[in-house]
């Protein structure tokens, strides 16, 4: 894989196919490879772009935490378009990738044809804050204590993934060992630079009132921590759609793929043909039967 620097640091990246440019940024557990389901689906009519985010080699594994932030993350987005020379493209993000193209289309509105955000706003319960915070930081001290492989191997099957071991044990078995192959000081960075310290999602409120970048919302209904606030994104953002998948867990586009692909395309054709419109505002009406005349 290619390298660019990117603020300072070199992030590994791939792109493959042609035609308008999808960037996709991978979850906390995952990589690059997370979206191989989406890569062989779309390159054909896409140019798809992954990268490993800073922390995941081959990219570098800077060894301050203080290198690794929210607002870093979603600057490496633009600076990987920078480098290869994508001026607009379509930003897809699981978990931590979605809260990273969240903040990208708030951020950098006229950069992003669209928003797609899978599983995003783990750590916004307030009842569950300081659980979250302590939790994270637990997860940071295995890493650190105990290495990698033996360090996530509670994680893997947390509540809101062993949906994917039932559904499909290869594919789950496959994740769990890229997941264990991951640097214990990349991903302890990330748990405390980009994790702990990031805003919730109803921190986002004013922001996403504002927002103009189409937007697709995807949570499995089992994944309790981003299922509420899926629906805070889609009842505070005019211009988002809000996808709900049954019996399913946290990384839909892994655990569903077929389903996931093409919702996907289907969302990306509206906004490319001009054909997607925000959310009519008479659907707001204070009414439960009907807008007055």
């Amino acid at each position: 894989m290619p390298f660019a620097k990117i603020n300072g640091t070199r992030l590994c990246y791939e792109s493959t196919g042609s035609g308008t440019p999808i960037v996709f940024v991978h979850e906390f557990a995952g990589d690059s490879r997370s979206w191989e389901p989406q890569v062989r689906a779309l390159s054909r009519r896409y140019r798809c772009v992954t990268y490993n985010a800073r922390g995941y080699p081959p990219s570098d594994v800077p060894k301050s935490a203080s290198k690794y932030s929210q607002d870093i993350h979603v600057d490496d987005i633009a600076g990987i378009m920078d480098a290869l020379k994508i001026d607009k493209a379509h930003i897809v993000g699981c978990s931590m990738g979605g809260y990273a193209a969240l903040h990208f289309a708030l951020r950098y509105p006229k950069r992003a044809l669209s928003s797609t955000i899978v599983g995003v706003g783990f750590g916004s319960d307030p009842d569950k804050r300081e659980q979250f915070l302590r939790d994270t930081e637990a997860q940071a001290k295995r890493l650190d204590d105990l290495g990698m492989a033996k360090g996530v191997k509670d994680y893997a099957v947390g509540p809101a993934r062993v949906q994917y071991l039932n559904h499909d044990p290869r594919g789950f078995a496959e994740f769990a060992e890229m997941f264990a192959s991951h640097s214990a000081l990349g991903s302890a960075n990330t748990l405390r630079g980009v994790q702990a310290k990031r805003p919730t999602v109803y921190d986002l409120k004013s922001g996403l009132a504002k927002c103009k970048v189409p937007m697709l919302v995807v949570s499995g209904d089992e994944d309790d921590n981003c299922l509420e606030p899926g629906i805070f994104i889609k009842r505070h953002c005019m211009t988002s759609n809000l996808l709900i998948v049954p019996a399913t867990g946290h990384a839909v586009n892994i655990e569903e793929p077929d389903l996931f692909n093409r919702a996907l395309v289907d969302f990306l054709t509206l906004v490319d043909t001009k054909a997607w419109r925000p959310r009519d505002p008479r659907s707001l009406g204070k009414s439960t039967l009907a807008n007055k005349g």
